[in-house]
C-alpha cells in the first residue's frame, strides 16, 4: 500500500481531533480529542519508518513512548477532570476558573 493512503487517514484523524478540541465543552470529550490527534501522531511515525525500512525502528520506538506519554497524560487528565467535578458538578470547560485569580 503508498504511504500517502496513511498520511490522509492520520490528517483525517487529527482533524477531527483538533475540531474536538476547539469545538468541545465537555472536558473528558477534548481528552479523546487529544488522545486522536496523538493516534495520529503514531499513525504518522509507524507509516514512515515502514517506508524508510533502512532507517531501523525508530519510527516505532518513537511511536511506543508517544504512547507511554498519552497513558499519563490520560491519567493525569482525568484526575483533574474528576477532582474538578468534585468540587464543581460540572466538567464543562467554560465553567473552569478555578485557576483565575
Amino acid at each position: 500500500m503508498p504511504v500517502s493512503y496513511f498520511l490522509v487517514l492520520s490528517a483525517l484523524l487529527f482533524s477531527v481531533g483538533v475540531y474536538g478540541v476547539l469545538a468541545r465543552q465537555n472536558a473528558v470529550l477534548v481528552l479523546l480529542s487529544v488522545e486522536l490527534m496523538l493516534n495520529a501522531t503514531n499513525i504518522n511515525l509507524v507509516a514512515f519508518s515502514a517506508f524508510f525500512q533502512e532507517a531501523g525502528v525508530a519510527g516505532q520506538v518513537f511511536a511506543l513512548f508517544v504512547i507511554a506519554v498519552a497513558a499519563a497524560e490520560v491519567g493525569i487528565g482525568l484526575a483533574i477532570v474528576i477532582l474538578i467535578f468534585r468540587n464543581r458538578q460540572s466538567v464543562d470547560v467554560d465553567e473552569m476558573s478555578l485557576m483565575k485569580w
